[in-house]
C-alpha cells in the first residue's frame, strides 16, 4: 500500500508539474467570442508619442463593443501612456467597464536581444519583462515580441535563441506567453520564426500568424500559404486577420476562406484580431474583415 500510495503520489506531482508547465487560458468556441479588434489600423485617431491629438486607449476601448459588437481588444504598445502598475491597473477597470478582454498586446520597442553590447542585450529583456508584467496586471495572455533586427549576423539565430530563451522564461513564470509574428520582411520570414520556436523549445514561445504580412516577402499566394501552414501548428492565442496589405503603390491580396481553413487544419482555437491594413476607412475596412470571419468560422 505504501509504497502504491508513493507511486501514485510521484505521477500526480509530474502531472501538475506538466500541468503547470503549459500556459493555461480558456478560449471561447463561439465564432464572434473569438474574435477581436487591433488598436494598430487606428492609429491616426489614438493618442501615441506619434500623435497627441487622439483620444485615449481607454476613450477607444469604450467605443469597441457598441461600433464593432466583439469584446476583444489587441493594444498596441505605442497606445499605452506608461508600463507602470497604477496607469494598468486603471486601463484594467476603463476596460472592464467597456466590457473587454485584452487577447494580445505587441510590441514595437526598439529593442535588441542581439546586441553585440551585453548591456543593451540586458535592457532588451529588462523592458520586455516589464510588458510580461503590464500584461499580466491587464489580463492579456500575451504579448508579441520582435526577432532582432537587422544586421542578420553567422549567430543571428542562435542569438536570438538565447535572447527569446530568457525572455519566455519570465514570460512562463508570470503565465504570458510571448509571440513571433511574420511582420518584418527582412527578418521575420515564417519559417525563420518556426526554426527559433523549434529550438527555444518552450510552450511560452508561440507564433502570431498574419494572413497577409509574408506577401511581402515573396509575392507568392503559394508561399504565404505554405509559410502559414507552419506556423499555425506553433500558434497558441493570437492571429492576425486582414484580405490586404498595401506597400507603396503595391496592393497585396490574400484568400481569407483559405487561410481560415489553414488555421482549422492546424486544430487552432485562439484569437483572431483584426488588423485591416488596406486602402480606406478602418472602422469600414475592420466591419468587412470581421464579418468574413464569422463567416468562415461558422
Amino acid at each position: 500500500m505504501i509504497r502504491r500510495e508513493f507511486l501514485a503520489a510521484g505521477i500526480g506531482g509530474l502531472t501538475a508539474t506538466l500541468l503547470k508547465a503549459q500556459p493555461h487560458e480558456q478560449f471561447p468556441t463561439e465564432p464572434r467570442k473569438r474574435l477581436s479588434v487591433a488598436t494598430y489600423p487606428f492609429r491616426s485617431v489614438i493618442a501615441s508619442s506619434r500623435n497627441k491629438t487622439g483620444m485615449s486607449l481607454d476613450e477607444f476601448a469604450g467605443t469597441i463593443v457598441s461600433k464593432f459588437d466583439v469584446r476583444g481588444i489587441e493594444p498596441l504598445s505605442h497606445h499605452f501612456e506608461s508600463t507602470e502598475p497604477g496607469y494598468i491597473g486603471k486601463l484594467k477597470q476603463g476596460f472592464d467597464r467597456a466590457g473587454i478582454h485584452v487577447v494580445d498586446i505587441p510590441l514595437d520597442i526598439g529593442v535588441n536581444l542581439c546586441s553585440a553590447d551585453a548591456s543593451e542585450r540586458d535592457e532588451a529583456y529588462t523592458r520586455y519583462a516589464k510588458w510580461v508584467d503590464a500584461a499580466a496586471l491587464l489580463g492579456s495572455p500575451s504579448i508579441r515580441v520582435h526577432l532582432p533586427p537587422p544586421p542578420m549576423t553567422p549567430n543571428y539565430i542562435d542569438c536570438s535563441v538565447a535572447g527569446l530563451k530568457r525572455v519566455s522564461g519570465y514570460g512562463e513564470q508570470k503565465n504570458i506567453v510571448v509571440n513571433l509574428e511574420n511582420d518584418n520582411p527582412k527578418t521575420e520570414d515564417p519559417f525563420r520564426i518556426v526554426e527559433v520556436i523549434k529550438r527555444v523549445n518552450s510552450p511560452y514561445l508561440r507564433a502570431l500568424p498574419d494572413f497577409c504580412n509574408s506577401m511581402m516577402i515573396k509575392d507568392s499566394l503559394e508561399y504565404n500559404n505554405k509559410g502559414l501552414a507552419a506556423m499555425f501548428p506553433h500558434a497558441y492565442n493570437i492571429s492576425h486577420v486582414k484580405d490586404e496589405e498595401v506597400d507603396g503603390t503595391k496592393v497585396y491580396r490574400v484568400d481569407v476562406q483559405k487561410i481560415f481553413a489553414i488555421a482549422k487544419q492546424a486544430n487552432y482555437h485562439g484569437y483572431f484580431s483584426m488588423e485591416f491594413e488596406g486602402a480606406g476607412d478602418p472602422y469600414e475596412g475592420t466591419k468587412k474583415l470581421l464579418a468574413q470571419s464569422i463567416k468562415y468560422l461558422s
